[in-house]
């Protein structure tokens, strides 16, 4: 049973070849990678190695946990699956149902509540309303907001509406 070591803080500059060296003192390494960024395709600092037998890898983590490796202190460990919530895009079956449920009972007779986000007003599906009869949940419709304060029209370079004209018209 082969067994995967986590390689934390190595430098940018690590390469696969490096590894497998300093590793291949140990024994024999029957993988080795280097993640790098989706995007920059730069390295992400951290690598997995991979030992044939448990013992080869319990002895490279004894060994070099916490030794430096090119100026840095390396974090060796066995690595752990990664967790991650329902994963849509790579796995379909995994996408929580969308059925309402608030209210409902479940066959054993205890209560369920919606899987929903979003809160009250949110609701898509078969049944909603169409796009343009849509109001959102927490506001008033334009005709009953006041208005924020005093508006200005301008008309011909001359402002009409503000205080300051009406107090000068008067005066004169």
């Amino acid at each position: 049973m082969s067994i995967r070591l986590f390689v934390g803080n190595l430098s940018y500059q690590a390469t696969e070849a490096e590894l497998r060296e300093l590793f291949s003192a140990v024994g024999p390494l029957s993988y080795v990678h280097l993640p790098t960024d989706r995007e920059s395709g730069r390295p992400r600092g951290f690598a997995f190695v991979e030992f044939a037998e448990p013992a080869q890898a319990d002895e490279a983590i004894r060994r070099f946990n916490q030794q430096p490796f090119q100026g840095r202190p390396l974090a060796v460990n066995e690595a752990r699956a990664q967790e991650r919530g329902p994963d849509v895009k790579r796995n379909p079956s995994a996408r929580p149902s969308l059925a309402p449920t608030d209210g409902a009972t479940a066959p054993g007779g205890e209560e369920t509540r919606s899987p929903r986000r979003g809160g009250a007003g949110r609701h898509f599906g078969s049944d909603a309303a169409p796009r343009g009869q849509r109001t959102p949940a927490n506001r008033r419709p334009k005709s009953e907001r006041a208005p924020r304060g005093p508006i200005r029209e301008r008309f011909s370079g001359q402002f009409f509406g503000g205080d300051e004209d009406d107090a000068e018209s008067e005066e004169e």
